[in-house]
């Protein structure tokens, strides 16, 4: 059951480790049909979400690997990361040049909408975790999403289901005020 916004953003967690349980793409759209809400100059749509399941998350990690020129152990390691999750979704910043929006706020439209996602998935029970990394923008990544020209990775959600007995408690308080100024 849905519980109202303030709550449920006081209860977000992230979960780096999930269970291969995940939500079918009828479920991913129903969630993003309300994460699109998020605020967005000139209404440009500026994201897109691929979903990366089974076969998909192998050539994620062979991409990885390429990109990272390591050999041996690490890049098997780093092959193995996509692997965490039965689900990633990818984020993508699709941004077009305007006389009114620069990149930088499309490129944070995809990033709120993300965010969003995230929350949703995290409400309706689904362990979630943003993941991203040094290799996150490299050319063989985005060839491994069939990114378009003015596209941009920011990271995958890796979601899954909750273990039993791992909803660790929130981290420390934050302290808004000390991040927190006002101007007259």
């Amino acid at each position: 059951m849905a519980r109202p916004v303030r709550e449920a953003m006081l209860a977000r967690r992230s979960t780096p480790k999930v269970t291969d349980a995940a939500p079918d793409d009828a479920e991913i759209l129903d969630l993003l049909e309300v994460a699109a809400r998020v605020a967005d100059h000139a209404a440009l749509r500026p994201w897109r979400v691929i979903a990366l399941r089974g076969e998909a998350r192998n050539r994620l990690g062979d991409a990885l690997a390429a990109a990272s020129g390591l050999g041996g152990e690490q890049s098997a390691r780093l092959a193995a990361k996509p692997l965490r999750a039965s689900l990633l979704l990818a984020i993508v910043a699709t941004t077009t040049r305007h006389f009114k929006v620069p990149a930088w706020e499309q490129e944070a439209v995809a990033a709120g909408v993300a965010h969003q996602l995230s929350l949703l998935l995290d409400d309706a029970g689904w362990g979630v975790m943003w993941r991203s990394g040094p290799h996150t923008r490299h050319p063989l990544v985005a060839e491994m999403h069939r990114l378009a020209d003015g596209e941009q990775l920011l990271g995958w959600l890796y979601v899954g289901g909750v273990p039993d007995g791992t909803r660790p408690d929130r981290g420390p308080e934050v302290d808004a005020a000390s991040r927190f100024s006002s101007l007259q």
